[in-house]
């Protein structure tokens, strides 16, 4: 299964995804971008994902043209809307999460969390 994480940054929730899906999918081909990548992952997301044994530290936010061409199984849009641009792919979802970047660490946690039920629910039902 190949799956793409798309924000406009490429900084948190995007990055949180992939992630998750390298974590939790075995054989899974993960990725992430943005379409007005950020250059750097956010410090916050670092730091949540450090937390539960993974180091995003190893990440770099990229842009779409940095990425493997599709067409992919799934992209995944985290609520940008029309700022991320069309990728073809088998199969689109949007997820409408709220950026955690300005949240405190609970609340950051908890979109974490959310991210992570998303992506397990996605590879679950390949």
């Amino acid at each position: 299964m190949r799956v793409l994480f798309v924000c406009i940054e490429n900084s948190c929730r995007s990055q949180i995804a992939e992630a998750f899906a390298r974590m939790h999918g075995p054989g899974v081909e993960a990725y992430s971008a943005g379409s007005k990548p950020s250059g750097k992952v956010n410090e916050k997301a670092i730091a949540s994902m450090r937390e539960i044994g993974y180091d995003l530290a190893t990440h770099r936010s990229k842009g779409l043209d940095e990425i493997p061409p599709g067409p992919y199984d799934a992209v995944v849009t985290m609520g940008c809307g029309d700022a991320c641009p069309w990728v073809p792919a088998k199969r689109r979802e949007d997820w409408a999460v709220p950026d955690p970047k300005e949240m405190d660490a609970d609340a950051f946690r908890e979109v974490r969390f959310e991210i992570g039920r998303r992506v397990d629910a996605l590879l679950s039902s390949r």
